[in-house]
């Protein structure tokens, strides 16, 4: 398992080999065994297989190929919903509909889609996580038909690779772990972490196709520019206040 952690690789491209049911529920069956808030499991998953819902699904990730691709696309929603429906028809007041309650559902999601993720590949699956989930949530609901306190935190396509593309670098260990207590980071610090980021020739080509000085103007100015992040957190209020959590 560690192994297949260290090697592991963002899969876009997949065969056109289908997933069994079988093998595809067996790995969401186990994936629900990570940890989850007092054991109440505040999650769903959408499995979407059918062609034309992967076309309605399409532009809300940017009509990015992956999703049409695959032959599974697995939308991992935080859900209130289930459990405060069992609270009603057994004499309990629920009180989720609040930012807390999201978090926690948030959290919930993702530890199970991060263990799926893990056992797909184990199982010769490549997998890619889609960030665009929570850029446009009300087109997924839409699509979906989410209730009230449901809410789409991630998507994952999954399939049989076709292909292996190479390994995306990752900063250092001593980059991300503190011992006892947060130590910040000098400007000699900064430097030494991200020297191997900035001098692969990739970034150095990103930088000269944008126009910019640095990799970080890259970040800062093309990719996760200030002014997209203020839109998309407004709308991500806009459509939680929707679902019901705040």
């Amino acid at each position: 398992m560690i192994e297949i952690v260290k090697n592991r690789r963002t899969i876009r491209k997949y065969l056109q080999k289908d997933i069994s049911s079988d093998l595809l529920n067996d790995l969401l069956e186990t994936s629900f065994r990570a940890s989850t808030m007092g054991g109440m499991q505040l999650y769903s998953v959408i499995v979407t297989r059918d062609t034309e819902m992967k076309e309605k699904l399409s532009p809300a990730h940017f009509n990015q190929p992956m999703v049409k691709g695959a032959p599974v696309v697995l939308t991992f929603c935080a859900d209130f919903h289930r459990f405060t429906k069992w609270c009603e028809q057994r004499k309990a007041v629920p009180g989720y509909n609040n930012l807390m309650s999201f978090m926690n559902a948030a959290m919930d999601t993702l530890l199970v889609a991060q263990t799926f993720c893990t056992l797909a590949e184990e199982a010769g699956l490549g997998i890619c996580y889609l960030g665009t989930t929570t850029y446009n949530p009300q087109m997924i609901i839409d699509v979906l038909q989410l209730p009230e306190l449901v809410f789409p935190v991630t998507t994952v396509t999954v399939g049989y690779p076709d292909g292996i593309p190479a390994q995306v670098d990752r900063l250092p260990v001593e980059a991300a772990v503190h011992t006892e207590r947060y130590h910040d980071y000098t400007e000699a610090d900064i430097d030494r972490l991200y020297a191997y980021k900035e001098s692969l020739p990739e970034n150095k080509q990103f930088i000269e196709e944008n126009n910019k000085e640095t990799l970080a103007q890259v970040f800062t100015d093309v990719r996760y520019t200030k002014k997209d992040n203020e839109f998309m957190s407004e709308n991500l209020l806009k459509v939680l206040r929707q679902q019901g959590f705040i």
